[in-house]
């Protein structure tokens, strides 16, 4: 357990960790209003129906290419998990499923308002509830992998 500490409290990963962050905030950024496939909305497009979007994209998923499918539902979440694996690393502050969760849905609100405002997407709140989702599986993926990594070095040094 004291390695992990140190490899994580040491200077090099804190600059690695924070490097790895803010390429993901460009990529993200890029993707999420700049994107290739972003279309100029002309006319306000918004979903305010919890699932309702989510419910389409499964329902009707046969009229759908499976890019577009898995796009809308698996990458809202994918989009947003290296948010909730990679802050608990960088800030002391920000350690904990609920203020994870918290995060995500506050910084999912505030893109999904920008794509509105800008008219570079519409407002979904079922984007925002994939993307929260997102958050707390990665957040929920770090703890898995810091326990098993924990059991791994415990084991290791209980057989020496």
């Amino acid at each position: 357990m004291k390695l992990l500490q140190q490899l994580a409290n040491s200077r090099i990963a804190t600059v690695i960790l924070t490097l790895l962050f803010v390429m993901y905030l460009l990529l993200l950024s890029y993707l999420l209003f700049f994107g290739f496939y972003r279309q100029d909305v002309r006319v306000e497009d918004y979903n305010l129906t919890p699932f309702d979007t989510i419910k389409m994209y499964i329902v009707y998923m046969d009229y759908f290419s499976f890019h577009a499918w898995f796009a809308n539902l698996f990458g809202n979440i994918a989009a947003f998990m290296p948010l909730g694996f990679l802050l608990p690393l960088l800030s002391k502050r920000l350690k904990g499923a609920f203020r994870i969760t918290v995060l995500s849905f506050f910084v999912s609100l505030i893109v999904e308002t920008i794509q509105l405002t800008f008219h570079v997407g519409g407002f979904d709140v079922d984007d925002i509830i994939l993307n929260t989702i997102g958050g707390l599986l990665g957040y929920i993926l770090l703890k898995a992998l810091q326990f098993f990594a924990s059991a791994f070095l415990f084991q290791s040094k209980a057989t020496k």
